[in-house]
């Protein structure tokens, strides 16, 4: 019987490739998404993904969307925590809710969705939790107090998950993906985009897809003694010691 697979943002962008990728190795794949109601559609129709809306920020909603995958889908083996969002600002002017509202949704959101698929990962012996941190989890950034610190935390949160879940057959990774061509960077300014991929050695922007690569990878049996690594995906822009 196909393994099942959620992914948190799983209808656009990095989320996207992911949710096809996983299609392809023959999963059976459920796409959570939060608001934008017209792409998971286009997304479903084109993939034949089923897709789901809830607040992964609220873990009441989890629930919810959780019980309604288990029963239209299977439950949960593999789990890749995707979703996030930005809200830039140079520390100093940063509010508290522009700095709470990326915590809870690129960082407590894990918490929210593992939880309530864990016991289940424990029971059944097999499970992999892949968490999507950033290059900017690893170095930081500027205007991104908020946000390299939640994608940081994702690393802390998943070496802590793999001592807990190793012998009960689950793995938990984390893919930190550097600077990818998806529409999230469709607003930076040209002039800025050319600085950015100057400090890239390969020369270029990463690919969904090979973030997506990754994930697979890392959700699949060969993979099995994997446990609490950070894999960077970033042409060499950063290399963590």
């Amino acid at each position: 019987m196909a393994r099942t697979a959620l992914v948190t943002g799983g209808t656009r962008g990095i989320g996207k490739a992911i949710s096809e990728m996983l299609k392809t190795k023959g999963y059976n794949v459920a796409a959570n998404y939060a608001g934008n109601d017209a792409a998971a559609a286009e997304f479903s129709k084109a993939t034949g993904i089923k897709v789901y809306k809830f607040d992964v920020a609220d873990y009441g909603a989890v629930g919810a969307g959780l019980k309604a995958i288990e029963s239209e889908v299977g439950p949960v083996d593999i789990l890749v925590n995707n979703a996030g969002i930005t809200r830039d600002a140079p520390f100093h002017k940063m509010t508290l809710a522009q700095w709470q509202e990326v915590i809870n949704v690129d960082l407590t959101s894990a918490f929210n969705v593992t939880r309530q698929v864990w016991d289940g990962m424990r029971d059944r012996n097999f499970g992999r939790v892949i968490n999507i941190s950033s290059i900017n989890g690893q170095k930081g950034q500027f205007t991104q107090a908020n946000y390299s610190a939640a994608k940081a935390g994702l690393i802390g949160f998943t070496k802590a998950l793999a001592y807990e879940g190793a012998k009960k057959g689950i793995t938990s990774n984390v893919v930190a993906p550097g600077y990818i061509d998806t529409e999230m960077l469709s607003a930076v300014k040209p002039e800025v985009l050319e600085g950015i991929i100057a400090t890239i050695p390969v020369g270029r922007l990463g690919k969904a897809e090979e973030i997506a690569s990754m994930c697979a990878y890392l959700a699949s049996d060969e993979a099995a003694f994997i446990n609490g690594a950070t894999m960077t995906v970033n042409g060499a822009q950063y290399i963590a010691g």
